[in-house]
């Protein structure tokens, strides 16, 4: 059975936090065009065996909206990794610290049967 750690409400906010705004950024992210500046697209080499050609299509890069949304987001994502990192409640552990930061990643999920 892995080892419990009592973490800090705020502590567990902020990394329910982290993963939440890293869930909308990588959603978000996926509707962006390839490149953040406008690229030509391009077309690989037939490959040897197969019929396969890996492309891009043009990209118009980003508008100033997406490209403000994605510094919005970035600058979000290492506040809440700093405030996570960066928390007193590691200084209090002398042990396990490693254990306990890999179970922080995962204290919010719902507990296995």
């Amino acid at each position: 059975m892995p080892k419990t750690f009592p973490f800090p409400q705020d502590l567990l906010d902020a990394q329910v936090a982290l993963h939440e705004t890293r869930a909308a950024y990588e959603e978000y992210a996926r509707t962006l065009p390839w490149s953040a500046e406008p690229m030509p697209g391009w077309e690989g080499d037939k490959q040897l065996h197969s019929s396969y050609r890996s492309h891009k299509e043009d990209s118009p890069g980003y508008t100033e909206e997406q490209a403000t949304e994605v510094r919005r987001f970035q600058d979000e994502l290492r506040r809440l990794s700093a405030e996570v990192m960066t928390h007193p409640h590691w200084a209090a552990l002398s042990e396990d610290v490693v254990a306990a930061r890999m179970a922080l990643k995962h204290a919010h999920e719902p507990a296995e049967a």
